[in-house]
This record gives C-alpha cells, structure tokens and sequence, in this order.
C-alpha cells in the first residue's frame, strides 16, 4: 500500500481465547491454523474469531447492562461458527445443541434466535476482556479486535472445524504453543505472539481473568522505533504483557 494513501478503515471485530484448566499443568487454549490462502493471517495459528456483524449488533440490544455486547456477541458466534463448540451459553450445551445451532447460524438465523431453538440463551457475563488490539500498519485489512476470556464447559466436544477457514485445530498451553512457533512448525502474527507470552504467566483461567482485572483493557497499537540500532515492533509497558518489543525483522517472520 502506498505510504501517501490513507490507512483503511479498522475493521471491528472479537476474539475468543477460549481456555480450560488441567489438572496437570497451565490451562490449555484453543486454537485454529488458518488456510494458507487466506487474505488475513494466512496459515497463522489463531484464537477463533471474526468481524462484529449487523446481526450482532442488533442482538446486542438485547443486552444493555454491557457497552461491548456486539463484540461479545461476535465472538461467541464466531467460535461457534469456525469450531462447532457452544461457549458462554445458559445451560450447559449438548454436542446436538452445538451442531443444530451451528446449522441454524449457517443458514442466517441471528444467534439468540437459533439459541432459543434449543432452550438455550447467551451468558454474557462468562466472558472476561482481556485485550483491545489496532494495528495501525499498511495492511489491506485492518482489525479493531477485543479480545475475552472464556472457559470451556469441562465436557465440551473437541472442535469440528469450517473447513473453508482453518485445516487444523488443538488444545495446547500456551506455553508449548510459543514452543512451537519459536522452533519455525507453526507461525503466528504479532498480538497473537504477544497474548500467548501473556497467558503463558497462568497456572489456572482464574489467575488470567485476576490478571485481567488488574490491567484494565486498553486499545493497544504497537509502532516502529529504532532499538539498539534495528527496528523494533514496539507496545506500551505496564500493561500486562511481558515482553513488549521484537525486531522487525522476526515480528514479519513468524
């Protein structure tokens, strides 16, 4: 994109880390790896979501007490939508609820709407903000993504994913994930990079959402100064992340 151009209008959108705990080790997160051939993020490891729809924004009426119900909204649909599972929902969601509702959203119904379907309705409050990310890069896409926080019901289905979006799917530490990326056998853009060394801290989901409690959400825009004489990927300090900068060089890498 030519420098002179004006940056694209942000997009806006929301994001679900969806977490459960192990008895074991540091809580597990869902994932999805992109199609290689996808405009956004292509083949990236990713948490699932999506842009804040019309339709999300009109259930929101439904939902006063919360200022960010479209995004909410939006981001359990879109979980739904690209993993098959039913977070967040009042009560508890079989695999058939899952698969009817995933079915109904397919063909265009509004999420409360195809909920109601089942004797189910949206449990807003499940979710915890953790993040508000907006890149202000020349990119042909641009996200003004909130990111929640959600635990998994403890016997949620393993993911069937939409086939036309990502060819994979796994639950891993967050941890093992950065593992994985660092040894080059899965990539990831920079705020996912960026979330993962932050969730990585957690031994449980209740020390990620104390974690977010602690650290209200800010809109977080990394940009490019010169650090020990190359370009850095630079976020503020003292927000939560622990590491807030990376070559420029890497950032575009992984």
């Amino acid at each position: 994109m030519d420098e002179a151009e004006p940056l694209p209008p942000a997009i806006p959108a929301a994001t679900l880390i969806l977490m459960r705990d192990r008895a074991d080790g540091a809580p597990e997160i869902l994932m999805t790896e992109r199609h290689a051939e996808m405009a956004f993020a292509a083949g990236a490891l990713v948490f699932p979501g999506g842009r804040i729809d019309p339709e999300d924004e009109a259930a929101a009426a439904g939902f006063p007490t919360f200022a960010d119900a479209a995004a909410r909204i939006a981001a359990i649909r879109e979980t739904i939508e690209e993993t098959g599972i039913l977070p967040a929902v009042s009560p508890a969601a079989s695999d058939e609820d899952a698969a009817i509702v995933r079915a109904a959203l397919a063909g265009g119904a509004a999420l409360p709407d195809a909920l109601a379907g089942r004797g189910l309705s949206l449990d807003l409050a499940r979710l915890t903000p953790f993040a508000r990310w907006l890149p202000n890069f020349r990119e042909t896409r641009r996200f003004d993504t909130l990111f929640f926080i959600a635990e998994a019901d403890a016997d949620a289905a393993e993911a069937e994913l939409a086939e036309a979006e990502a060819v994979r799917s796994l639950w891993a530490g967050a941890a093992d994930i950065l593992a994985e990326i660092h040894a080059g056998r899965a990539h990831a853009i920079f705020p996912t990079r960026r979330n993962l060394e932050r969730l990585a801290r957690f031994a449980s989901i209740a020390e990620a959402r104390a974690d977010a409690a602690r650290h209200p959400v800010e809109t977080i825009t990394p940009w490019v100064e010169v650090r020990d004489g190359a370009p850095h990927v630079c976020i503020p300090e003292g927000i939560g992340y622990p590491v807030t900068s990376e070559p420029l060089e890497t950032a575009r890498r992984r």
